[in-house]
C-alpha cells in the first residue's frame, strides 16, 4: 500500500477531499520525523511507537579492500508495533 492508496482510502471512508487528507498525512509524517530528529519518541496507543534507537560504535570490515573500519555510534529510527497491532496481523494473515 502506498501513500496515495492510504490517502484514497481515508478520503473514501471519511468523505474528506483527497487534497485535505494528503495535507494531513504529510503533516503527520513531518511531525513524526521532526520529533524523532529531536530525539523524542512518538507513542500511538493501540498502534505502536516510533522510537529512536542508539547504535554503539563498532568495528566493521570492507571485504573488497580487506580493511577494518570504525563505524561511529549513531541513532536510527525504528517502529515497535503495539501488542494489539501484532495480534491482529497474526490472526488475519494466518487465516488467509
Amino acid at each position: 500500500m502506498t501513500k496515495a492508496d492510504i490517502v484514497a482510502k481515508i478520503a473514501d471512508q471519511t468523505g474528506i477531499e483527497k487534497v485535505a487528507v494528503l495535507a494531513t498525512v504529510e503533516a503527520f509524517m513531518d511531525s513524526v520525523k521532526g520529533s524523532l530528529a529531536e530525539g523524542n519518541n512518538v507513542y500511538l496507543r493501540g498502534f505502536g511507537s516510533f522510537i529512536v534507537k542508539k547504535r554503539a560504535e563498532k568495528t566493521g570490515r570492507n571485504i573488497s579492500k580487506g580493511v577494518s573500519i570504525i563505524i561511529p555510534a549513531h541513532s536510527i529510527p525504528s517502529f515497535k508495533p503495539a501488542k494489539t497491532f501484532v495480534e491482529e496481523v497474526k490472526n488475519n494473515v494466518s487465516a488467509k
